[in-house]
Order: structure tokens, then C-alpha cells, then sequence
């Protein structure tokens, strides 16, 4: 780090538990950050603030209106532009020394894939199961740490899946795909703004946890926010070891270990 970055990042640095080596480890980091809406809005401005090298950020969405009440990546001023070139503009105003790569695409498939592949942390921060579902499967596939966050109404939730480490759940473990599960979308039941400020802002401190390689990440806990009561309660899960995304993994990496040992 030059005098510039060493003054920029010096409320990082003092910290004992961060420090120089954690700050360089953030410097150095790509984050892919799936969703340019609530809770991708708080997300990015804090890892573009807190120096993470680059971030990608995906979103086939334009801004429209109604987004202005919690979506605080973006302007009046960009009505109709594409979320994800709206957020590169306001992170480069933030912080010029963060290279942000926009993604005006819905991520799918093999692009999900090859994007979570180059990733260090990857955060989830977009509003429906059946793409939390895909990034999931992509994330333990690539043994890609995996920041997924989710609010509607005043309730929301936060947890990490890291299958790098021991036998951390995955998303499947705590909502099997194909339950009938109900789903909440903001766009059609209302969310309580500064909600999304809360989950985006711990999700992206989560992912700087995880980054910088310090701190008890949310790794099979679901940390539950209830913004109306002002409440805060701890849910853990465990992996399901039939789950039909992490199990797989978990068998060939516990027979490998029984080969070598």
C-alpha cells in the first residue's frame, strides 16, 4: 500500500483483529455481488469502501422509481439505466482505487459459474429462491464462500455457507429446493427500508470477515432481524447429510481424507 491507501484504510489497519495483512488481503480480493437492489445497494458501498480490489456487479434490472425508497445505489438522475452500470458509477465516485465490473445480465447458468469461479466471497443479494438455489449449487460446486442474505416486510435474515473449511451446511441444508416453501418479494408485499440497509451492511461485513480471514463468520447460524420489534435472534442449522447439493462434495472430501490418512 502507497502513503494514499495507507491513510484511506487507517481506521482498517488500527483495528488489531484486521490489520495491515487483513487490509492487503481486501485489496487484493474479487467479490461478486449478485443483485444491485436493497441489499446489494449497502453491500457494495461498503466493500468499495473498504478497498475489496474488484466487484462484479450483476444485475439485468434498470432502475425504475419505486426502487428510490431503499436502493441507495442509485439516482433519480438514472431512471431507466441498467442497475449494475448505475452502481459503477456511484462506487467509482466512492472509491476510484476499486475496480467495479457491471453485469447487465440475470446470471445463469455457466456465466453464474465462471463468474463464482473467479470470486473469493460471493454474495447472494438478490430476491427470489430459484436464483438463490442456482448460486448456492454454483458456490459449493467451486467451494466458493457464500454471503446470502434476504429481507421483506421488517423481517429479514442473513447466514454464510463456506464448504472451503469443515462441514459447513449449504443453503439446500436449512430450504431444500422444490419445498413449498412461501416466498415474499418486496415488489409485491412492501419492505421496510433501512431493513435492507441492515442485512446489506451485514452481509457485506460478513464478507470482509471472510476476506481478511478474521472473526466467527455466520456459518451454520441464520441470524434472524426483526426491525419492527427491534430483535435480534440466532437460529443454527446443520448440514443434512443427505442434502442433494453439499452431500456429494462432503463424501469424496471425507473418502480423500481417509485415502491420504
Amino acid at each position: 500500500m502507497n502513503d494514499d491507501a495507507l491513510l484511506r484504510y487507517s481506521r482498517h489497519i488500527l483495528l488489531d483483529e484486521l490489520g495491515v495483512v487483513g487490509q492487503e488481503r481486501i485489496l487484493k480480493a474479487r467479490a461478486l455481488i449478485v443483485g444491485a437492489g436493497g441489499l446489494g445497494s449497502p453491500a457494495a458501498l461498503y466493500l468499495a469502501a473498504a478497498g475489496v480490489g474488484t466487484l462484479v456487479i450483476a444485475d439485468g434490472d434498470t432502475v425504475d422509481a419505486s426502487n428510490l425508497q431503499r436502493q441507495i445505489l442509485h439516482t433519480e438522475a438514472r431512471l431507466g439505466e441498467h442497475k449494475a452500470l448505475s452502481a459503477q458509477t456511484t462506487l467509482a465516485a466512492l472509491n476510484p482505487l476499486t475496480r467495479v465490473i457491471p453485469v447487465c445480465q440475470r446470471l445463469e447458468g455457466e456465466a453464474l459459474a465462471a463468474e463464482i469461479h473467479q470470486a473469493d466471497v460471493v454474495l447472494d443479494c438478490s430476491d427470489n429462491f430459484a436464483t438463490r438455489h442456482a448460486i448456492n449449487r454454483a458456490c459449493v460446486r467451486h467451494k466458493k464462500p457464500l454471503v446470502f442474505g434476504a429481507a421483506t416486510g421488517f423481517s429479514g435474515q442473513i447466514g454464510v455457507v463456506d464448504l472451503r473449511g469443515d462441514a459447513s451446511p449449504c443453503y439446500h441444508c436449512l430450504f431444500p429446493d422444490g419445498e413449498d416453501v412461501a416466498e415474499s418479494r418486496c415488489a409485491l408485499t412492501g419492505v421496510f427500508a433501512p431493513l435492507t440497509g441492515m442485512i446489506g451492511s451485514l452481509q457485506a461485513g460478513e464478507a470482509l470477515k471472510l476476506l481478511a480471514d478474521m472473526g466467527d463468520p455466520l456459518q451454520g447460524r441464520l441470524l434472524c432481524v426483526d426491525a419492527l420489534g427491534a430483535k435480534l435472534r440466532t437460529v443454527n442449522f446443520r448440514r443434512d447429510a443427505a442434502c442433494a447439493v453439499c452431500s456429494a462434495v462432503w463424501q469424496r472430501t471425507e473418502a480423500g481424507q481417509l485415502h491420504s490418512g
